[in-house]
């Protein structure tokens, strides 16, 4: 954090003072940061970056850039909260997709499958059939049985 914030002051060559009127924040902020005694909160290190024009992306393993989950407001439930983050939501579920379909409940216009081996097990597979260059000499992962 420390040399981020004094490569921030580099590229925009300019002085802690004036890092810090720029970034709204106390000069002695801007010290103690780049001293690295003080960490800063997320607000604070992206006005800093933005000073210089620099941003934050996140990136996983292999480099690429994770883009943030978009809303969707067709997909919330009744009471106008989101379906969990963890769970694949599935809109319009066919008839077998959905866990209320044994008791003879009113299929909902979106569901998720709450089992994590049915989750992962359908991820594979659709992984497999978007991927069949990547996934070529091998076999396809097993189907759930009741499951296209």
């Amino acid at each position: 954090m420390p040399g981020l914030v004094r490569r921030v002051r580099r590229i925009a060559g300019i002085s802690q003072r004036e890092l810090a009127v720029a970034a709204e924040v106390s000069r002695s902020t801007i010290g103690r940061i780049e001293r690295g005694s003080l960490m800063p909160s997320l607000p604070i290190f992206e006005r800093i970056l933005g000073v210089a024009g620099l941003g934050m992306v996140i990136v996983n393993d292999d480099g690429r850039v994770i883009l943030p989950m978009r809303d969707r407001d067709d997909a919330l439930d009744g009471a106008d909260r989101r379906y969990p983050s963890h769970l694949d939501t599935i809109l319009d579920p066919e008839p077998g997709e959905w866990w209320g379909d044994q008791y003879g409940l009113a299929r909902p216009p979106e569901t998720f499958h709450r089992d994590r081996r049915t989750r992962e097990m359908q991820r594979r597979r659709s992984q497999w059939e978007v991927r069949v260059k990547k996934y070529r000499d091998q076999p396809p992962p097993p189907q759930m049985p009741g499951y296209r």
